[in-house]
């Protein structure tokens, strides 16, 4: 399974020039914890997270209308691709320590974001359906089962 095919069919972006209260309002009206900062071609240009929010705004005494998104976006941004399997994405969540994961194509342009929820709902999902099929398999009452 590919990274794509979890990702929410909708995913939360803004401009680069957007405030970071657009940015919030955003992540609160589609109920996620980051949005992905992309160009006019759509090309991923930042991600600014909860964790940005934390650190980059909160004790900055600045109100956050006021706040351009390309003064606290994290970037360079460590991005996933159509090919990335949901274990190298995993993966490359786990060892920084990122909760999301922009998917892009070869141009950078943004084609979903990935959360860590995701990946663990897929992984859960998987478990799931093999014990299922374990359990069908040792309760099998026919010839020599």
């Amino acid at each position: 399974m590919k990274v794509l095919d979890i990702c929410d069919p909708e995913f939360a972006t803004v401009k680069p020039e957007s405030s970071v209260a657009e940015a919030i309002q955003r992540m609160n009206d589609l109920h996620v914890g980051a949005v992905a900062v992309v160009d006019s071609e759509k090309r991923v240009a930042g991600i600014f997270t909860e964790r940005d929010v934390l650190k980059k705004v909160a004790l900055s005494g600045r109100a956050p209308a006021t706040i351009k998104i390309d003064e606290v976006m994290t970037t360079p941004v460590e991005m996933a691709t159509r090919e990335t399997t949901l274990g190298e994405a995993l993966e490359v969540m786990v060892e920084q320590h990122f909760r999301h994961l922009p998917v892009a194509d070869d141009n950078g342009r943004l084609l979903g974001m990935l959360s860590i929820r995701h990946v663990l709902q897929a992984h859960c999902d998987d478990l799931s359906h093999e014990l299922d099929a374990l359990e069908s398999y040792a309760s099998n009452d026919g010839p020599g089962g």
